[in-house]
């Protein structure tokens, strides 16, 4: 398998981290814990599926999945490619009209928020584009069509800042009042433009934090203090729902991507 990583023309770059291009020729299985990031995904050779709480399904030609608090297994076929847009946090909004929170814990055809001739048009030009190179510009074309906001929401980015800056840890209610907004309205303007609420995405950063930071030096009991965790019963469940492991066991495998 094949992993390349693409940085997106400036226009894009408030909006988009990075592309990724996987192509297997073996085929492989990968498994994926949750992450902030908002996913769409074009699929122009071969199959893929995934395996998500014990359920099996084939992903979409054109997709997109929303954030979530489970892991889950994708399993590429042999001969298989695709291009995966990830959007930074908050900003994938600019491009639907449709509240991302609808997505949360799911994969949908695109084409649910898209026009299906649209859809079919940019699949048939990156199966037969020759490089792939010429299949990011082909994508990037297709964002900067779809784009329907000049700008992100700048509430929601600092409310994001500060959570990624506590690692987590921070009271919905306190951030409200931080950014001066009563917590019910800020919280329906979160789950608009991120596709979850205040408190997930801090809980799914939390334990992302934990994990991306993770040194074999360090003590179970100690990270799990550190991010604000008191009862270590407490940590392993969540980190096993978050994972679909117990922290050893998932410390002791290969460092996942």
């Amino acid at each position: 398998m094949t992993v390349e990583r693409y940085i997106p023309i400036d226009r894009l770059k408030p909006f988009v981290k990075n592309f990724i291009i996987i192509e297997s020729e073996n085929g492989i299985n990968n498994h994926i814990i949750p992450d902030t990031s908002i996913v769409m995904a074009f699929r122009f050779r071969g199959s893929v599926t995934i395996t998500q709480e014990g359920q099996k399904d084939i992903v979409p030609g054109a997709a997109l999945t929303g954030l979530r608090n489970s892991p889950r297994i994708i399993s590429y076929a042999a001969n298989s490619a695709t291009l995966l847009i990830a959007f930074k946090e908050g900003s994938a909004a600019a491009f639907f009209r449709d509240p991302l929170h609808e997505l949360f814990g799911t994969t949908q055809s695109l084409d649910n928020f898209i026009r299906n001739e649209n859809l079919n048009e940019i699949q048939e030009r990156l199966s037969e584009a020759l490089t792939n190179i010429q299949r990011i510009t082909i994508v990037e074309e297709f964002l900067l069509a779809q784009l329907k906001q000049s700008a992100e929401d700048q509430l929601v980015l600092q409310a994001i800042r500060k959570i990624k800056a506590s690692g987590g840890n921070l009271r919905i209610r306190e951030l409200a009042a931080s950014l001066y907004m009563s917590q019910d309205p800020f919280e329906k303007r979160f789950r608009k433009a991120v596709g979850t609420s205040p408190k997930q995405f801090s809980n799914i950063v939390r334990l992302r934090t934990l994990i991306d930071n993770y040194s074999d030096k360090d003590s179970l009991t100690g990270i799990a203090y550190s991010s604000g965790y008191f009862d270590q019963a407490h940590f392993i469940k969540d980190f096993k729902s978050f994972t679909g492991l117990t922290p050893l066991q998932y410390f002791a495998e290969p460092k996942k991507w």
